[in-house]
């Protein structure tokens, strides 16, 4: 006699797979969309306004998954299923919960509650990403802090291209990274000029910091506290022009004998 016995794992797989079969098959897109999101195989979306203009937003059970900028649904929907190898479905009542954490997010109402589905993302790429998400609201880091800071110095172009693939753009702001030149920087949800406008509503003065980095100004101190910082520091905007002195490098703030501020953390070879 066969054993036709199978185990609780090969039961759900069997189930999953089921589930899945179920999107080549004719029902009602309302029907399907509910079983394979509640199945947690396919993610819902809706959109938002934001600085750059109607944003589409999915999410499922472990967070926000994408935020994208397509010409329409339809192509927000491909592009979803070909990255990520599932289907996503127009939610018909977002979450207000989450709406609203969004929408305090664009505010600048304090740190939002946002949870994130990185699971598409290698263990490099999530610590890129949550490094990102420490910066401030109104301030920038050069590729290189981000670096240093996970402990790969010397993966600065790395970086970099996990910033570009970023699947949450906004709200793990990779806007706020720049070159270490001081230059934007390529922006994956827009170009450089939608990175612009991004820092613009976030309250960045961008002409006074191109003025700075054009005389090579990579840093600022203050000769009362003999700290240096980023530009963007909210320190260092709290330091009035009399006391301001201006660095072109870490090394000749150190020689100056002044020390790095302990909030931005200044990164060698910014």
């Amino acid at each position: 006699m066969s054993d036709t016995t199978t185990t609780p794992l090969a039961g759900v797989r069997h189930l999953r797979q089921q589930l899945r079969d179920l999107a080549s098959v004719e029902a009602p897109s309302s029907l399907l969309a509910g079983i394979l999101t509640t199945a947690g195989i396919a993610d819902r979306y809706f959109t938002l306004d934001t600085p750059l203009g109607v944003t589409y937003i999915a999410y499922n059970d472990h967070g926000l998954s994408a935020v994208r900028r397509p010409d329409s649904a339809a192509e927000f929907e491909r592009s979803f299923r070909q990255h990520f190898g599932r289907a996503v479905y127009p939610a018909t009542e977002p979450p207000e919960e989450l709406v609203n954490e969004l929408r305090r997010e664009l505010r600048g109402e304090g740190r939002a509650r946002i949870r994130f589905d990185l699971r598409g993302v290698s263990e490099f790429e999530r610590a890129v990403l949550l490094k990102a998400l420490e910066i401030p609201r109104g301030e920038v880091r050069p590729y290189t802090w981000i670096a240093r800071e996970i402990g790969n110095p010397r993966a600065v172009r790395a970086v970099g291209t996990a910033l570009g693939n970023n699947p949450i753009p906004i709200f793990i702001p990779c806007h706020r990274v720049i070159r270490s030149d001081g230059q934007t920087g390529q922006y994956g949800l827009g170009g450089p000029e939608a990175k612009r406008t991004m820092l613009s509503a976030e309250g960045i003065k961008l002409d006074t910091l191109e003025q700075l980095n054009s005389e090579g100004v990579r840093f600022i101190g203050s000769d009362t506290t003999h700290a240096f910082c980023f530009p963007t520091c909210h320190h260092a905007r709290r330091i009035s022009p009399a006391h301001r002195v201006y660095f072109r490098s870490e090394a000749a703030a150190l020689a100056a004998g002044y020390r790095p501020c302990k909030v931005c953390r200044p990164a060698v070879g910014a």
